[in-house]
């Protein structure tokens, strides 16, 4: 019988092992480092035999890397945004991109609350102010925080995050708003174009995917158009936010604060201006870190490798046209 080798599949970052279960005696693998922000020179040298790719969103799949791997079938990514990938090289190269929706969608709602609530009810800076002394007695005028309850949550995208935001929102008894290309079904919450949605809302949260016409979607024009009691949350994409703009909001008081899953540029430097202001809270991009939700995220990941390696469509394909051309 011939010796048919397994194919080369390149994974950017060192994952739990139990995560990757699917691709054992399937694919011959090399794994980058746990905290990659770019391709590692181990998997850069063998980008040219690599025949599947699955990669995380700081590692940039570009023209560049993928001329350097002439035998790519298949990338798939971990993680439903795929803004790390020039999906369009990939399509004139005939290579079905892969993602992993739906799995993420209730751990991202719920951090989405989380950072709703220890916005509104000044968690942070109380805890800080509780551990560094600033706590003497009970005060009936300290902290003081918004209510929920009758407070408008404007959502931006409603897609299933959004919508499931919403959920978790309506039963807190806030009236909800959304802005997003297309009328939604939902009963209980009420489309708005942009404009109005900023000037109605108490909470403004950003649930769109990052393209050309969602980049500095908030900047200082829309900051402006906010109350200056609201509060903004993103746990979208960082660049959806312009962060100069952001940040002379807060500091001048055109918003009352925000919380921020993710950022731009993203790490956010420690040195960052942004954290020193006491209005702001930031957290390391954990939107979907919950223990079942980034296993599923890999699992499907895997899925969608396997597929693509054996030549059959992907699980959750993001550029289908590629197997329309591939008939031909």
């Amino acid at each position: 019988m011939p010796n048919n080798p397994l194919p080369l599949g390149l994974i950017t970052h060192s994952l739990p092992a139990h995560w990757l279960t699917a691709l054992d005696g399937q694919v011959n693998l090399l794994h980058g480092p746990t905290d990659a922000t770019s391709l590692a020179p181990e998997l850069e040298a063998r980008l040219g035999d690599a025949e599947g790719l699955f990669c995380l969103l700081t590692v940039k799949v570009n023209e560049d890397l993928l001329v350097r791997a002439p035998r790519l079938r298949v990338v798939s990514n971990m993680a439903v945004g795929y803004d790390n990938i020039d999906v369009a090289a990939c399509t004139r190269r005939g290579i079905p991109v892969g993602n992993t929706p739906g799995v993420l969608t209730e751990a991202t709602a719920d951090l989405t609350m989380a950072l709703l609530l220890a916005s509104a009810r000044q968690i942070p800076l109380s805890s800080r102010d509780a551990r560094e002394g600033r706590w003497q007695t009970w005060s009936p005028t300290g902290w003081l925080g918004m209510d929920l309850p009758g407070a408008t949550l404007g959502l931006i995208g409603m897609g299933k995050i959004g919508q499931a935001v919403a959920a978790r929102a309506a039963a807190f008894g806030m009236r909800i708003v959304y802005h997003s290309r297309s009328e939604r079904d939902l009963p209980g919450c009420e489309r708005l174009n942009l404009d109005d949605l900023l000037a109605q809302s108490d909470f403004v949260s950003l649930h769109v995917p990052l393209t050309p016409q969602t980049r500095g979607l908030i900047n200082r024009n829309s900051l402006h158009k906010m109350k200056q009691t609201a509060l903004l949350i993103n746990a979208a994409r960082g660049p959806v936010v312009d962060t100069a703009a952001l940040l002379e909001a807060l500091q001048a008081g055109w918003i009352a604060g925000a919380a921020l899953d993710v950022t731009d540029p993203e790490p956010l430097p420690a040195a960052h201006p942004l954290y020193s202001q006491s209005n702001c809270l930031i957290v390391p991009h954990i939107g979907s870190a919950t223990f079942r939700a980034r296993q599923r995220m890999a699992e499907l990941a895997c899925a969608n490798l396997l597929a693509g390696l054996r030549g059959e469509r992907l699980p959750h394909c993001i550029n289908p046209e590629v197997y329309a051309a591939q008939k031909r």
